[in-house]
């Protein structure tokens, strides 16, 4: 039994501990992280980064009552292991356990849900504003990543925070990564002071310096320009003391005695701070260290030899992202804009072999959407690659600076659907229903990794706005549907016909129409199966053609009910008032929790067995 095990019982009893014993104490969290997440899967390398620090706040602050806002929230797992939550890690990203972000249902010391990047400094003003109105006493912290600084969010808050002067203490943990390695100017900045070690010793002497500067207390407004263009000139850079903030740093993160210090001075200071803390990703387990990036979010894994105990087979993202250089060999204007994400979204060979024409805009997905937008009025064949969830940031881009202009941009929609163990903030059931309803675009789903080929191929001659999504992974290896080569936009593929009504599938549920269809007939139901390649426009003809038949129809999407394929059908049907024998089966109007993606299709009503029995009660008995 260790400290962990035996001495640490809840927050306060952090602040007995010798520095020793919080040392020993951040060695067994660190042990415990990589043996507990080797089993279940999980964002590894951003809470080995944070040990020291996550130890250091608890050694700072009083967690009964000050509040702890993280950024993202996948670094928070060192901060619920030291809440009480450490027993539940063997459920951890599991249906009805633990979540892998901060949630406020399972914890009082969890103050704000996140899983989305760059809100914290927001969320954390927003408390630190209502604290002041109630007239409490307590501090607010934000923990924020340097990769969450390139989002325009986080900037627009240290804007708001910095003009107000609110008592605030932002923690930036500066490990140079966000998933990949960081890109762009804040980034560069931020590696200029990492750099220099004289910067807070410079800081000092120039403030000396100043302060002994003639005219004492009567020195007016004029005199406070002159001494801060001085220290502007003198100091190396003063981004965020020239936004409203105090720069404290940079200290070393994984330094408990000098990151317990200077968090003591902030506390102690009032109005806006920032503390730059520099950490190291992956710290203290050698295959992490060396692959930050892979052990950002890993699958189960062995800890001996840091390979993936099940490694999947080929993904949709390697697709899109082995066809799209392919494409690229031969149309040179054809270019890709990743947020931050180039390995997750399949760019790796892209960025290898067109390093010009791969722009990583950094967390940054509005300007990656408007970006795209000039690159096409430039010319040029822009792909966006962005994850479902994400995309939802540049909703008004989309709009605005795309759509309206019907500039020809393909929005490649990677994680579409649902991803299972990330929860709520990550899985991908909007996105079909915030992008149907705007004109000018087109959207489509391949229903098999090799039609995602053949749709890409299709997308380099199509012009206008084109959305593509696609889901997390691969097909299940028994898949093996002959791919549509050829699109019409509007068209729709009959893959089987049937007697009873046709299954109208989309995507990665076609796989599952066409198992479904299967068991129907078992049941002496036919029902056929429809590959419903384009969300938008659909098949007017086909529907109102099985409408008139009087064939049933019943739509399946990986998408909420609400704006999406399913209405889209009925849209038509009831443009043909024949609405009576169409049933839609999605994801109803609720958020689906974390779990493995076919324990969630049971809870959520699309089980096999609970489709087929909806399907019969539809159908009516034979």
């Amino acid at each position: 039994m260790g400290i962990l095990d035996d001495g640490y019982h809840k927050p306060e009893d952090i602040k007995k501990f010798t520095l020793e014993e919080l040392y020993a104490l951040s060695d067994e969290i660190r042990s415990f992280l990589v043996e507990s997440v080797s089993k279940t899967g999980g964002h590894l390398a951003p809470n080995l980064g944070v040990v020291e620090l996550t130890v250091s706040m608890f050694n700072v602050f009083d967690l009964e009552k000050d509040k702890i806002i993280y950024d993202v929230g996948h670094q928070s797992y060192v901060h619920k292991i030291l809440t009480g939550r450490k027993k539940g890690f063997e459920t951890l990203r599991q249906f009805g356990g633990i979540s892998g972000f901060p949630k406020r249902e399972e914890s009082r010391y969890d103050i704000f849900d996140t899983g989305h990047s760059s809100t914290s400094i927001s969320a954390a003003l927003g408390i630190a504003r209502a604290r002041d109105l109630k007239g409490e006493d307590h501090q607010v912290v934000a923990v924020i990543g340097d990769g969450a600084l390139t989002g325009g969010m986080a900037l627009e808050a240290l804007n708001d925070v910095g003009d107000k002067k609110t008592d605030l203490i932002v923690i930036l943990n500066d490990n140079q990564m966000s998933i990949s390695r960081n890109v762009g100017g804040i980034s560069t900045y931020l590696s200029q002071l990492r750099g220099d070690k004289n910067y807070e010793k410079a800081k000092k002497e120039v403030q000396d310096l100043v302060d002994r500067m003639p005219l004492g207390k009567s020195i007016n407004k004029s005199m406070d320009r002159v001494k801060e263009g001085i220290k502007s000139m003198l100091l190396p850079d003063m981004l965020f003391e020239n936004m409203g903030l105090t720069y404290l740093g940079p200290v070393d993160g994984h330094n408990i005695k000098e990151v317990s210090k200077i968090l003591k001075v902030a506390k102690e200071m009032k109005g806006p701070k920032l503390v730059h803390v520099i950490t190291k990703k992956g710290k203290g387990y050698k295959n992490s260290e060396q692959r930050p990036d892979k052990f950002h979010g890993t699958p189960p894994f062995n800890m001996e030899n840091g390979k993936t105990i099940s490694p999947g087979g080929l993904s949709y993202s390697a697709v899109f992202g082995n066809t799209l250089t392919e494409m690229a060999k031969e149309n040179r204007d054809i270019v890709a804009v990743v947020a931050a994400m180039p390995d997750g979204t399949g760019l790796t060979s892209f960025k290898e072999l067109f390093s010009k024409r791969l722009f990583d805009v950094g967390i940054a997905e509005q300007h990656a959407v408007t970006l795209a937008a000039g690159l096409a009025v430039g010319g040029l064949k822009p792909y966006v690659a962005l994850y479902s969830t994400f995309l939802q940031r540049a909703f008004d881009q989309v709009i605005h600076d795309v759509c309206i202009q019907n500039l020809d941009v393909t929005l490649c929609i990677d994680r579409a659907g649902l991803v299972g163990d990330d929860g709520e903030t990550h899985q991908g059931i909007l996105d079909l229903s915030f992008l149907t309803p705007i004109p000018n675009l087109t959207i489509m789903a391949p229903k098999s990794l090799e039609e995602l080929r053949y749709m890409l191929y299709f997308s380099e001659k199509f012009r206008g706005p084109l959305a593509i999504r696609y889901p997390r992974g691969g097909d299940d290896p028994s898949y093996h549907p002959v791919p549509l080569k050829e699109f019409v936009p509007g068209k729709f593929e009959v893959m089987k016909e049937g007697s009873d009504g046709y299954l109208y599938a989309t995507g990665k549920m076609v796989s599952r129409a066409v198992h479904l269809s299967e068991m129907l007939k078992e049941k002496g139901y036919d029902y056929g199966v429809v590959n419903g390649c384009f969300i938008k426009p659909v098949d007017d003809h086909l529907i109102r053609s099985h409408l008139d038949k009087g064939y049933k129809i019943v739509t399946m999407e990986d998408n909420m009910l609400h704006g999406g394929f399913g209405s889209m059908v009925m849209e038509s049907a009831m443009g043909h008032f024949m609405i009576g024998n169409l049933l839609r089966l999605g994801y109803n109007d609720q958020f689906v929790v974390q779990g493995a993606v076919e324990r969630l299709y049971e809870e959520y009503g699309l089980g096999y067995d609970a489709m087929m029995q909806k399907i019969i009660d539809f159908t009516g008995e034979k």
